[in-house]
């Protein structure tokens, strides 16, 4: 079996801080900028599951970096270098404590609150007699709040937010379009490869008084991608969509009766779970950038890490 980095201790020049996230460990340095590592943790419904998947930190930050170059047009973000596979380095921000959702497909989390009978998301009105998959008329954003670890993020609506000072009414208008505008682009880069960009989320903060993306951007982790090819024929015979996503991973939860509810435990990762895990996120690499994936030296992870990002600093 290849290596899995799941935890990292690192203390690099100027270090003030390290906040160790359900996938990504980021060091504060100086506050002034953030070494981001993405690690090959996996979570789903919340919940940090026990083992690892190889390769998964490099596929999941390649994407993001592609995304990221292919965006700044749009808005700015906080991006300024990437000095190894797994690791990006910018700019540091204040966060808004929110998650942008953006949804073009009723799929998901969404269809299941659908299907249980609720016809409002977000202060969204959804139409009657949808059915799964569907394409909304427009995309419709339902913003979460961002919790800490092992709390569930919990939907809210832009008056909720509003009214909680969770962003100004000039920010949040911002916010609303740096969405819709990114989520048309990756749309459109998405259709190139013959994907459709069904659903995913967006994080901003400020720096100096400006708003920048941060984080991820449309990396299985935090989007759903369906292949176009055989969409409609799927949807018309209510078949499920074959897509590329962390779905499948919740899906293998959910049928070995996980949900991240209290009293269930996770189920055994095998090696071969594991395994095919790891060739999902590669193949979405590969399908979304449309270049062949480098699987990078794997001996020591944190060795290279270290020695990279040192010989950044400097």
């Amino acid at each position: 079996m290849s290596v899995a980095l799941t935890k990292t201790d690192f203390h690099f020049p100027g270090q003030k801080a390290v906040y160790h996230g359900k996938v990504r460990d980021v060091y504060n340095i100086g506050d002034e900028q953030l070494i981001m590592v993405v690690t090959d943790r996996i979570s789903a419904f919340d919940v940090i599951l026990p083992k690892g998947i190889p390769f998964k930190g490099q596929v999941l930050n390649q994407i993001a970096l592609t995304f990221l170059d292919a965006t700044t047009d749009i808005c700015p973000n906080w991006k300024t270098a990437s000095p190894d596979p797994m690791v990006t380095a910018g700019i540091m921000c204040k966060g808004f404590p929110l998650e942008m959702i953006i949804r073009g497909y009723l799929c998901g989390s969404a269809w299941r609150t659908y299907k249980s009978g609720v016809r409002e998301i977000c202060g969204i009105r959804l139409p009657e007699g949808m059915r799964e998959n569907e394409k909304f008329p427009h995309p419709i954003i339902t913003p979460t709040t961002k919790g800490e670890i092992g709390t569930h993020d919990e939907d809210i609506s832009k008056a909720e937010i509003l009214a909680q000072g969770l962003a100004t009414a000039e920010e949040y208008e911002l916010l609303e379009r740096y969405t819709q505008e990114l989520f048309e682009r990756g749309t459109e880069m998405a259709a190139k490869r013959g994907l459709i960009l069904v659903d995913t989320k967006y994080e901003f903060g400020k720096h100096n008084g400006k708003i920048y993306l941060m984080d991820e951007i449309h990396t299985p982790d935090s989007s759903r991608y369906f292949y176009a090819e055989g969409y409609e024929d799927r949807f018309e015979k209510e078949l499920p969509q074959k897509q590329l996503s962390k779905e499948f991973v919740r899906e293998w939860l959910m049928d070995n009766g996980f949900q991240g509810k209290v009293g269930q435990k996770v189920p055994e990762m095998t090696d071969e779970i594991v395994h095919s895990i790891s060739e999902r996120y590669i193949e979405l690499y590969e399908h979304i950038t449309g270049e062949k994936f480098v699987r990078e030296e794997q001996t020591d992870l944190l060795a290279r890490i270290e020695k990279n990002v040192n010989n950044y600093l400097k």
